[in-house]
Order: C-alpha cells, then sequence, then structure tokens
C-alpha cells in the first residue's frame, strides 16, 4: 500500500482538505490518504481549537465515499511531535509505503519544526501549492536543503520502492478554502457535531475525548 499521510488540525475538516487529497493521491499514484487529525500542534495556540472528537467528525464528514481514512492515531501512539510519529507508523506498518504530505504554508515553517531533516530522511515529502506561501516557501531555509532532493511527479509516482530524502511538488490550481475563514464565520460549528465518540478509520478504536491537562 502506498499512502499519503497529511497531518493537521482539521479545525475544522474542508472541502480543500478533501481536494488537495483527491489530487495527490492521483498526482502520486497513492492508494489511499490518511487524515492524521492531531490531538494538539506545538506551533498553534490551544485558543480555538475545538474539541478533537468534533474534529474527528468533521473529518469524516469531508472524506466520505473517497479514499480517504481519518485516524486519531498521534493519541494511541503517545506522540505529539511529527518525527515521532512517522517513526511509529514505520514501526507499526513495515509493509506500507508512506510519503508526507504538506502545504507550501507547511514548507515555509519547516525548518521550526522538531528535527525536520530527520522527518525529510523518513519518507518522501510532497509539498502542494497553497495561496500566498509560494514564495515564502521557496525562500525558506527548509528548501534551500530539500531541493536537492526534488524529483518529478511523474517519475516519483511510477518508480519502484521509495526512498528518502525526497521532494515532489505538486502544482494545481489552489484551493483558496481556510479552515480560519470558516471559523471566523460559524464560530460554533463544533457544537454541530455529534457528542458519540467516532470509529478511527485506521486502528478501529473509538476516538475518545480530549484528556485533562496539556496534550
Amino acid at each position: 500500500m502506498r499512502i499519503g499521510l497529511l497531518g493537521g488540525s482539521f479545525n475544522p475538516a474542508h472541502g480543500g482538505h478533501r481536494r488537495i487529497s483527491l489530487f495527490a493521491i492521483q498526482a502520486l499514484g497513492l492508494d489511499e490518504v490518511w487524515w492524521m487529525v492531531s490531538p494538539g500542534n506545538p506551533l498553534k495556540p490551544r485558543a480555538g481549537m475545538a474539541p478533537l472528537i468534533a474534529r474527528v467528525h468533521s473529518a469524516r464528514e469531508q472524506a466520505r465515499r473517497a479514499p480517504i481514512r481519518v485516524t486519531a492515531i498521534e493519541r494511541e501512539l503517545g506522540t505529539r511531535y511529527t518525527v515521532n510519529t512517522l517513526s511509529a507508523l514505520r514501526r507499526k506498518y513495515p509493509k506500507h509505503e508512506f510519503v508526507w504530505l504538506m502545504g507550501s504554508d507547511n514548507l515555509a515553517q519547516f525548518h521550526q519544526w522538531k528535527r525536520w531533516r530527520d522527518i525529510a530522511r523518513a519518507m518522501p515529502i510532497a509539498v502542494i501549492a497553497r495561496p500566498g506561501y509560494d514564495r515564502a516557501a521557496i525562500a525558506g531555509p527548509a528548501m534551500a536543503w530539500l531541493g536537492k532532493y526534488r524529483v518529478p511527479a511523474a517519475r516519483f509516482a511510477n518508480r519502484g520502492r521509495w526512498s528518502a530524502p525526497t521532494l515532489v511538488t505538486l502544482r494545481f490550481d489552489p484551493d483558496p478554502r481556510s479552515a480560519t475563514v470558516i471559523r471566523r464565520s460559524d464560530p460554533d460549528w463544533a457544537s454541530r457535531m455529534p457528542n458519540q465518540p467516532p470509529r478511527d478509520q485506521v486502528t478501529h478504536h473509538l476516538v475518545e475525548a480530549d484528556q485533562v491537562g496539556p496534550v
């Protein structure tokens, strides 16, 4: 199985997440994409973050009838940082090949992530264009290091076993939708999500409510 991993807060999930995932599946020859709903992003403030259950439910709604699985596996793995999560996933699913999907907004700040070079060495990275961020991403420290590992999407999709570091840049009509804009226009969106714990579509365990205290 060739799996794309799209991590994020999904606060809330929206059609832009779905669109870039379907595009990545086609462009990279993926079997499916896993949406990894983060219990807490160390680079984002906790204020305004909806409960994990609400965010998972919103992701499941957007992923319906698509080769996308919604998971809160970081909660079960007990990992907080992406580098630790990816290492644990590779151990847990040794027969899968993974590629990390990120928007160009994340590439612009990728050098701030914990052990970001180790993330790049763990699996290929595919960067998807996002309005307003491409210039910052190209000029950033991470791109200066990753640029020499760039591979065209068509060659990446058709190669045998994947290797890392590898950088693939995906160009398509960017989607302007934003979770920030959705929250501003509909601050009570989470209150309309079901209260019952959803089932994790990767581990098949119930996603329990947020724990008290730090994530």
